[in-house]
């Protein structure tokens, strides 16, 4: 590539995250510090921090968020540690199956955990039919625990991204290392906790960065379960007040400000020494093989935490296919009516069909961009590289739910973007707000084909009179092809289930995508709930299936489309 085109490569990005990642940030800090004659005031951050409702629902999104990297951690981190160091019967197929939480959004699978914790779904059902509670008795789970169901569903969905990273970096480690502590007297948990842990923390950093970025700033979840003393869901809210409300801004500005710290601590803390520190290790590891106990002990912890996190999606399918469930411990009556509904409903088939468009588009722009980005980056010497790579990546580090809101203040009446407000139409924000937000992935992946294709190849080519844009084409993309596909099956998957943007800017029932089309008939009366069901399994099949083939084709790598 082209001195020139590369810095066009460049110049092109800059302008895309410029106008539409910096720039939505900036007029939300904009209308936070400044009134509407353009005076700098602190009356809105001080107001935030003095009311009580805003400080209970800052303190209850950063509990919720630590409660849910802890709890993460607590499940990915033993499977990992078990996953590299030991080989047993089904380790193959119970470690693929570790990654089907990632196939539905935690808010879907909320519909399925309210039917069976609510006060007459299938737990208390199953209590009173074990005379554990009396007949007419019941336990109002949900209204006791918001806040732990949250969290349990927020940990059974990101436990996933945590086991991928500390898979990786377990991987990474040099043998060499441990063997030397065995050597002078440093074993078993002094060892894992003196040398192994060290080692791994800038992957576990990695992933724990983006669980609890993720869990800080969910909005779905707490949405389904009524739980509104949060941040998100007051941002939700006052979404409503925007035009004269100063204060959703500042509450947008101090959960960006909580955010970029823990982002910049963990890239301070670890990042410089993630090279150093996770290399390739000098001398492959060995496994042990454990057989009888020991063996069914390590599969069984695999298949139980599987169960566990399967129990949410088990909730929806229940549902889907129910006519009646109400007192029972299962459906009452069985149909399968709710999915041809699902397809056929009003609100369903145009959702489809706008969230293929919408995701569709915004995949296409990725491909492009994000292959140049990968290019320059690892085939070019341009002395920016590393920054075009570092921005290329920031749109990780920063909530779904801050750009979302950004998106609606910068396309305000009277804004320089008020063409694009999702009021008249959101078609090309929401491409836009899809392609910035997965973007990350694309260059990830393609940057990890580039690292491991040769550039001979391409020399060749070229030396034999090949330009260079026809050697791109012809030579390197072919080459790389399957991990560009991986990165864009994934962007085109989360793209069609991403929760904030579409809850956010989807205004109209006529542009309503696959999420918001669920949350709107979640909320209807009488069959609304199944057919939100079905369409939730909907999803839940056509993303399984995108994951698997990403999955198979990047294997252990596919954790690094998960690093801030």
């Amino acid at each position: 590539m082209s001195k020139p085109l590369a810095w066009t490569v460049w110049a092109v990005t800059a302008l895309l995250l410029g106008c539409f990642f910096l720039w939505p940030i900036l007029t939300t800090v904009q209308r936070a510090f400044f009134d509407p004659s353009g005076n700098f005031t602190l009356v809105a951050i001080r107001e935030v921090f003095a009311n009580r409702i805003y400080v209970e629902g800052l303190w209850n999104s950063f509990v919720l968020a630590c409660a849910s990297t802890a709890l993460t951690l607590v499940i990915a981190l033993p499977l990992a540690f078990l996953s590299d160091r030991f080989d047993f019967r089904g380790k193959k197929a119970l470690s693929a199956l570790l990654l089907v939480p990632m196939i539905l959004p935690p808010f879907v699978g909320a519909i399925g955990v309210r039917q069976m914790l609510g006060q007459y779904g299938a737990l208390n059902s199953l209590l009173t039919h074990l005379h554990l509670l009396a007949p007419g008795e019941t336990i109002d789970w949900l209204g006791r625990g918001q806040f732990w169901g949250c969290v349990i569903l927020n940990a059974l969905h990101l436990y996933p991204i945590l086991f991928l990273n500390l898979t990786a970096a377990l991987a990474n480690v040099d043998p060499a290392m441990e063997e030397a502590a065995e050597n002078l007297g440093c074993t078993g948990w002094r060892k894992f906790r003196r040398i192994t842990l060290p080692l791994i923390m800038p992957g576990l950093f990695a992933g724990g960065t983006i669980v609890f970025i993720f869990a800080f700033t969910e909005l779905g979840t707490p949405l389904i379960f009524d739980y509104s003393r949060v941040t998100s869901v007051q941002i939700f809210y006052g979404i409503k007040e925007i035009s004269g409300n100063p204060f959703p801004f500042a509450l947008v500005v101090v959960m960006l400000c909580a955010t970029a710290l823990l982002y910049a601590a963990s890239k301070l803390l670890f990042g410089r020494s993630e090279n150093a520190m996770t290399g390739k290790a000098g001398t492959a590891g060995t496994t042990r093989t454990l057989g009888g106990a020991a063996g069914w002990l390590c599969a069984m912890a695999f298949a139980g935490i599987t169960f566990l996190a399967l129990l949410p999606h088990i909730g929806v399918v229940l549902e889907s296919f129910s006519k009646d469930w109400y007192r029972t411990v299962l459906p009452g009556e069985w149909t399968t009516q709710h999915y041809s509904d699902a397809l056929g409903h009003y609100l369903t088939v145009p959702s489809i069909t706008n969230s293929l468009k919408y995701a569709g588009l915004s995949v296409a722009v990725d491909i492009v961009l994000g292959l140049a980005i990968a290019y320059v980056i690892v085939r070019t010497k341009l002395p920016g590289r590393q920054t075009l790579d570092t921005i290329s990546m920031l749109p990780l580090a920063v909530p779904g739910l801050v750009l979302a809101f950004g998106y609606i203040s910068m396309t305000q009446p009277g804004r320089f973007f008020e063409f694009l407000n999702p009021g008249k139409d959101p078609t090309l924000l929401l491409v836009i707000a899809y392609s910035v937000r997965r973007l990350p992935y694309v260059v990830r992946s393609a940057v990890a084909g580039l690292q491991q294709t040769s550039e001979t190849l391409e020399e060749a080519a070229q030396n034999l009179g090949c330009p260079p844009l026809r050697t791109l084409r012809r030579i390197t993309f072919p080459l790389i092809a399957a991990n560009v596909l991986a990165g864009a099956l994934l962007a085109f998957s989360f793209a069609m289930l991403e929760v904030s943007d579409s809850l956010i800017l989807a205004q109209k029932q006529q542009h309503f995508p696959i999420t918001k089309a669920i949350y709107e008939l979640f909320q209807m009366i009488g069959d609304g709930k199944f057919l939100a069901a079905a369409l939730g399994v909907w999803a839940m099949v056509f993303l399984g299936l995108t994951i698997a083939v990403a999955s198979r084709i990047l294997g252990k790598k596919m954790g690094a489309l998960f690093r801030a």
